[in-house]
């Protein structure tokens, strides 16, 4: 029992860090076509758009299937999806067929197909890890995908800059192939028990009871709604800083290339750390400290006047990330019956899409009229004082006890 689980848990993080590689190169590859051919602000935003909508719309519809289904093969249908779409650009523009329009659709499908993914890779881990090995695994599992954010984009440019789009398209197929390859043949995991009953009851039943166990699970709902403030917060340091650095330090490309390999390198070191501390005894309070870690960093990059210095926070803001996500999503594993796990981390994913693009809704528009500056240092004290308000929540800290587990 105890090497088959570790077997298992090689396996998967294997074929999802390949299929993961491919996809990373085709989407920075799509994004910088669609900038260095259009140069168009609204044509970036119909990306994003194309990008962010399918997965917010289907996550809540995702989950419910997760729940309902065999969570290995949706996973594996859902590789399959994306890498048939991909297939199929890839041919067209091998014929000739090179429009932005194009890769706008494959964009909103291939959307589709994580929206449908995200659920189930979530809530299947559960399924064989220890519960005692799940902050390790899932930290393990956050480092790579950093390791993999860090080298795709530098890859996917010398690619571009040496061959044609359609041919880093291919490597997407073959890598999904390759990932779909190892779950079916090699992943040896039973599908979850109600996936192997017949539902008695109607989809949408199932996706309002899902709801309603989120509303009346007094920690899942208090913890969305944690999330909900947290992503909110977040979202200008997340999106108004390379415009902060333009503004402030210069419209120098290494400068932005720097702030993007500084915060994934500390995304990187972050998970690396999570895997081998797994933080305190108390999941809440190492998202507390998590928290108040980057609300610091994001009142400091508001006040910095030297760059350098600027890129030390970017990094530490980026080594606090994984802290924050570990824990919140090994709780869920850990409290959320089995047969909601897929319905629930499918309304944590639409609220993890959305709200950051929802934010900038607000914060977006403002940076035209308000200093960015002021704005990091408004949201980076919010942020602190939401950290400082997770560590005081006598409900959420005592559910972030360790619970006592077998030994497998």
């Amino acid at each position: 029992m105890n090497q088959q689980w570790k077997k298992n848990t090689i396996l998967f993080l294997a074929s999802q860090t390949i299929s993961l590689f491919g996809s990373s190169l085709v989407q920075y590859a799509m994004t910088w076509y669609i900038t260095l051919e259009t140069q168009s602000g609204a044509m970036m935003t119909i990306a994003i758009l194309c990008g962010f909508l399918p997965t917010f719309i289907l996550s809540p519809f995702a989950g419910v299937w997760a729940d309902r289904y065999n969570r290995k093969l949706l996973i594996v249908l859902s590789d399959s999806f994306i890498a048939l779409v991909t297939l199929i650009l890839a041919i067209l523009f091998y014929l000739g067929y090179e429009s932005v329009w194009l890769l706008f659709v494959a964009m909103a499908l291939r959307a589709v197909g994580s929206g449908i993914q995200m659920p189930a890779v979530n809530a299947f881990l559960p399924q064989w890890v220890p519960e005692d090995k799940l902050t390790k695994v899932n930290a393990t599992n956050g480092s790579i995908q950093s390791l993999v954010t860090l080298v795709s984009p530098m890859l996917s440019g010398a690619l571009l800059s040496t061959a044609t789009i359609e041919s880093i398209f291919f490597i997407d197929v073959g890598t999904a192939a390759i990932a779909v390859v190892i779950m079916l043949l090699f992943l040896r995991v039973p599908a979850h028990e109600k996936s192997l009953s017949r539902a008695s009851t109607t989809y949408f039943s199932d996706l309002k009871e899902g709801f309603q166990y989120i509303l009346n699970h007094s920690f899942v709902r208090n913890l969305c709604l944690f999330n909900i403030f947290f992503f909110i917060l977040a979202a200008p340091v997340a999106f108004l800083t390379p415009l902060q650095v333009t503004r402030r330090f210069g419209n120098d490309v290494w400068r932005l290339t720097a702030i993007e390999i500084a915060f994934s390198v500390g995304m990187m070191l972050g998970g690396i750390a999570m895997a081998s501390w797994q933080g305190f005894r108390n999941k809440v309070h190492t998202m507390s400290l998590s928290i108040f870690i980057i609300g610091a960093g994001t009142f400091v990059l508001g006040i910095m006047p030297n760059f350098w210095p600027y890129l030390a926070f970017m990094g530490i803001i980026g080594v606090a990330m994984p802290i924050f996500h570990t824990p919140v999503t090994v709780l869920l594993q850990q409290k959320v019956e089995g047969d909601f796990l897929g319905r629930v981390f499918g309304v944590l994913t639409m609220l993890s899409t959305s709200m950051m693009p929802l934010g900038m809704l607000i914060f977006g528009p403002m940076a035209d009229y308000v200093a960015i500056e002021w704005m990091l240092v408004a949201t980076g004290t919010l942020l602190i004082l939401q950290g400082l308000l997770m560590f005081t929540n006598k409900a959420l800290v005592r559910e972030g006890e360790p619970q006592e587990t077998p030994e497998i």
